[in-house]
């Protein structure tokens, strides 16, 4: 064997000069199959139950999917009683199709139609493997015999179709395996070969499914594979071209999406890319990414974390945290300044009363499906200095003024790095708490009085009270200015804080109804020439000014 990787055998290109895929774009969604109760639970380490499968199946009725395959039920049966149970116990909605998956062998068939009996619409989902490398070495015979296998199990799904004693609305999907792996040309003749043998029509049309099984091409190739399929099966018109795709390489829903640009009408997938080894295509990622491009995905993803919780407790399976639309963390922001941006954006949205969802760094609204704005910005030591101020305002109501940001912002990181770990809004709102409301208040107002008086036209305001400095000293305060702040910086520089320059102020309510509460950001120059915030709160506004000054000066000199 050749050593390291020039022991493998690259993918042979398909020769479509004129293709046209690439000018196709996405404007409809496919007939969707959900292959979840087969293809996905044939993957997992402990298979579900009859009860969670039940389940499983109802949650993807709710979602809007009309076509699930629901087992193999020649193959087992605990597969067998499921789809009895299915049928015996009216599970199925009327506008739902069973899909069953067997092998062209003629004793499975034979069971499969027993196992449906009943049912009001039924897919028989029949297949063989086609690809080249199965050829060689697992059933070591030529395309004629694989192209027989196929014929004879599409004869006899004919004659126990026509025999049935029922009125079972009978559909009929053929599956080349591992279709990625198998000649263009040897592809389309065993299905035109099959479509004959079935009597397919343009008014009863063959389900002709394309397996990705294994995915071993880039999803370039793939569309190409499936456009050149298209064009060249001759009975295109009794044929649903579908898509099964695999994620062996990480590209399952890109060679899912692009399978569609090149004809595909029909796709096989699971939630979540549930599936053998590295999974199926993602139904749940695909169907989403046509939503963000406007296009109604035809099932409903507006409770994925309802689906989720099914998921993993139905599979024993867990969502890895960057998963695409439903992972814990992929509507968070750590950067500082992506929730930077994210900030600005949902402060354009609420101001210039768009119609569209314009939030960078955000390709979906998170409550479109189910998820809240909270997590989208999260704290920790790499967060910038907008992430803090987000938080603040949109969990607690505290609009921090732009300029205070550095500062709050250098206190959460610190706090951050004591703790090795990012901190949760409450533990925010701590550090909030403790710096500001909270502080160790050198000075404290034990009485206060603000008036206005007007006189020859001019108007003015007094602030007159008593300050205790260090809990005990108590002093008198008289001061008359243009405004309630600058009355109480003449007060106060009377009794020797004169050193202390104000910069700049804000104001907001953080509260609502008779009880409301106004907060006011001060922020003004120490005697060392650098700045420092003060927060004040109270039912009057003027004294919410007034006590974020002291606040300030109480921080500086601690």
């Amino acid at each position: 064997m050749k050593p390291s990787f020039e022991k493998y055998i690259p993918f042979k290109q398909i020769n479509l000069p004129d293709r046209q895929w690439p000018n196709n774009t996405i404007t409809k969604a496919p007939i969707w199959c959900s292959v979840d109760l087969r293809d996905g639970n044939q993957a997992l380490v402990d298979p579900m139950n009859l009860e969670e499968k039940l389940e499983f199946f109802h949650a993807l009725c709710d979602m809007g999917f009309k076509e699930i395959e629901i087992g193999f039920p020649s193959a087992s049966e605990t597969e067998y009683e499921i789809c009895r149970e299915l049928i015996e116990n009216n599970h199925i909605p009327d506008d739902v199709t069973i899909q069953v998956l067997v092998q062209a062998r003629e004793h499975l068939i034979r069971k499969t139609f027993e196992a449906v009996k009943g049912a009001k619409n039924v897919i028989v989902h029949f297949y063989n493997s086609t690809s080249t490398l199965q050829r060689k070495v697992v059933f070591k015979t030529d395309m004629d015999g694989v192209i027989k296998i196929a014929v004879d199990g599409a004869k006899l799904i004919k004659q126990l179709t026509d025999e049935y004693d029922g009125d079972t609305n009978f559909r009929f999907e053929y599956s080349p395996e591992s279709f990625s792996g198998t000649e263009p040309e040897n592809a389309v003749e065993i299905c035109d070969r099959v479509i004959e043998a079935l009597g397919s029509t343009a008014e009863n049309k063959l389900i002709v499914n394309l397996p990705n099984t294994v995915e071993m091409c880039t999803p370039n190739t793939y569309a190409d594979q499936i456009e050149y399929f298209a064009r060249n099966l001759k009975h295109r018109d009794a044929a649903i071209i579908s898509i099964h795709p695999h994620n062996d390489r990480g590209c399952g829903v890109a060679a899912g999406e692009l399978a569609l640009l090149a004809g595909a009408e029909r796709v096989e997938g699971t939630l979540f890319g549930n599936g053998e080894r590295t999974g199926n295509m993602d139904i749940v990622t695909m169907g989403l990414n046509m939503f963000t491009q406007g296009v109604d995905p035809k099932l409903d993803f507006s409770n994925l974390p309802k689906l989720r919780e099914i998921y993993e407790r139905c599979t024993n399976m867990k969502i890895d945290p960057r998963q695409p639309y439903i992972g814990e963390l992929v509507f968070t922001a750590f950067s500082g300044s992506h929730q930077d941006a994210i900030n600005k954006g949902m402060k354009y949205m609420k101001e210039s009363g768009t119609e569209y969802w314009e939030i960078p760094y955000l390709p979906i609204d998170p409550a479109d499906v189910g998820r809240e704005y909270e997590p989208i910005i999260r704290i920790n030591s790499q967060s910038g200095k907008g992430g803090a101020a987000f938080v603040m305002n949109n969990n607690f109501g505290y609009d921090l003024p732009k300029r205070m940001h550095p500062e709050f912002s250098k206190l959460v990181q610190a706090k951050c790095e004591e703790l090795g770990r990012e901190l949760i809004p409450k533990e925010l709102f701590e550090v909030f708490e403790k710096n500001y409301l909270e502080h160790k208040q050198k000075y404290v107002l034990s009485s206060r009085k603000i008036y206005e008086e007007s006189e020859n036209g001019n108007d003015y305001v007094h602030f007159k009270g008593k300050m205790k400095i260090n809990g005990n000293e108590e002093v008198s305060l008289s001061g008359v200015g243009n405004g309630p702040i600058d009355a109480f910086f003449n007060a106060i520089k009377k009794v020797g804080l004169d050193k202390y320059e104000f910069i700049s102020y804000s104001q907001h309510a953080i509260s609502q109804g008779s009880d409301s509460k106004a907060v006011s950001y001060i922020e003004l120059k120490k005697p060392d020439g650098k700045s420092i915030f003060g927060i004040g709160i109270d039912s009057n506004v003027n004294v919410a000014s007034v006590l974020g000054v002291l606040n300030a000066i109480n921080r500086a000199e601690a």
